[in-house]
Parts: C-alpha cells; sequence; structure tokens
C-alpha cells in the first residue's frame, strides 16, 4: 500500500469471531417454521447481509410468500434465538492473532474501528472482552444502507477524522471488500482467495500478520 495507513476497519463476523455458525443455526430454526431446510451454502450467501435482507433471501428460496408485519416478526424471532445462541461466547473465541496485530496498529499509532452489519456487534464485543480494544464503533443500528455500500465503513471515517483513501478495511465477505472499495478504502480479504478475489489483497488470518505485510503491498 503506498498512502500512509491511519485508521484499521475490521468487519466482525468471520474476521474477528466466528459467530456465522450461530446465525446458520438461528436461521435454520427458523426456516423449519415454514418447512424450508437451509443449506450452509445459502447461509454463505448471507455473509455481511442484513437481518431483513437475510430473511427476505430465505423466503424467496423457500418459495414463501410472508407480509412485512409477519416478516418483521420472523426476523425478531431468528435475533433472539441468535442471542440466546452467543450467550456462550467467550474471550478465548477471538480468533488467533487478532489481539496481537490490534496491539502493533496501535503501537505504530494507527487507529482502529469496527464496522459490522450486525445489531448485536457490541453485545459480542462484551462477551469477547474487546470492546476496549476500538476506538469507534459502527454497527447495524447506526446505518441505514447495507453493504455493499460504503456507509458502514464511511461513518468510522467520518467519526475519526480520517481520509478513506488512509484506511484499510478487513472483511471476509464478497459484499464487504465491494462496499470498502467503493469508499475508496484498500480491501483485505480475510478468508478464501477465491471467494474474496475483488480485494487488494487476501489473508487466511491474523497470526503472523503485521503492519509491514500491508506496508509491502501495492495498490
Amino acid at each position: 500500500m503506498t498512502k500512509k495507513i491511519k485508521l484499521c476497519i475490521f468487519d466482525l463476523d468471520g474476521v474477528i469471531v466466528d459467530t456465522a455458525k450461530y446465525h446458520y443455526l438461528a436461521w435454520k430454526e427458523l426456516a423449519k417454521e415454514f418447512g424450508y431446510d437451509l443449506t450452509k451454502q445459502q447461509n454463505e450467501k448471507l455473509k455481511g447481509v442484513s437481518r431483513v435482507q437475510s430473511l427476505k433471501l430465505i423466503l424467496q428460496w423457500a418459495g414463501v410468500s410472508k407480509s412485512e408485519e409477519e416478516q418483521k416478526i420472523l426476523a425478531a424471532k431468528k435475533n433472539e434465538q441468535y442471542v440466546k445462541l452467543i450467550q456462550s461466547l467467550t474471550p478465548n473465541d477471538v480468533f488467533p492473532g487478532v489481539r496481537e496485530f490490534i496491539s502493533e496498529l496501535k503501537d505504530n499509532g494507527i487507529l482502529t474501528s469496527i464496522g459490522s452489519a450486525s445489531k448485536n456487534t457490541r453485545l459480542i464485543l462484551e462477551k469477547l472482552e474487546i470492546t476496549g480494544l476500538f476506538d469507534y464503533i459502527v454497527d447495524g443500528t447506526m446505518t441505514t444502507h447495507s453493504k455493499p455500500h460504503p456507509e458502514v465503513f464511511l461513518k468510522s471515517c467520518e467519526a475519526l477524522n480520517i481520509k478513506p483513501e488512509n484506511t484499510v478495511v478487513f472483511e471476509d465477505a464478497p459484499k464487504g471488500i465491494e462496499a470498502a472499495k467503493a469508499g475508496g478504502m484498500y480491501a483485505i480479504g480475510v478468508g478464501n482467495p477465491d471467494e474474496l478475489s475483488n480485494a487488494d489483497m487476501v489473508i487466511s488470518g491474523f497470526e503472523g500478520f503485521g503492519v509491514k505485510d500491508i506496508m509491502l503491498k501495492k495498490n
């Protein structure tokens, strides 16, 4: 990366902790109510997608029609189940290398932020005991546009007074990578290179990964 890094924004689910499995279990249970068996492959397509949009996709796949009011009730029911499931999260669930990498960022004077579509972001951070690692937190309660719109990331830039061009985003979902690039930020995918081919670079995780590894990569 050629420009100076001043801010790193992290998506939450799939980047810092694996909560996707809990989303899957909650959605799967809900889908059973209208006789549909949600697959793991379909759940992958819900990554980075808001709760309301996720429900709409599942209903579409199931060929089921629900009124707006019914959808609100279903979405709330899914969230209740999800919140129950994530109560079991502990600090040990933070992905390896995450704390060390964030500590290195702070040692280098680089700000850190969360940019997540999840409305349960703060609860999850509290369970993981890492809220204090971040200078700013943007969650699903603060945005009106879903990824791939860049709003969730731009809000951190605005709040911390950092230009997008000096910002790096870590994302595990294609829509999140799209959002980062649409906002003019450097996008690092965390996960499978085949699924995140539109990222500026892709890493498998944060173990052994440092600031210098970003600096060495050119736009």
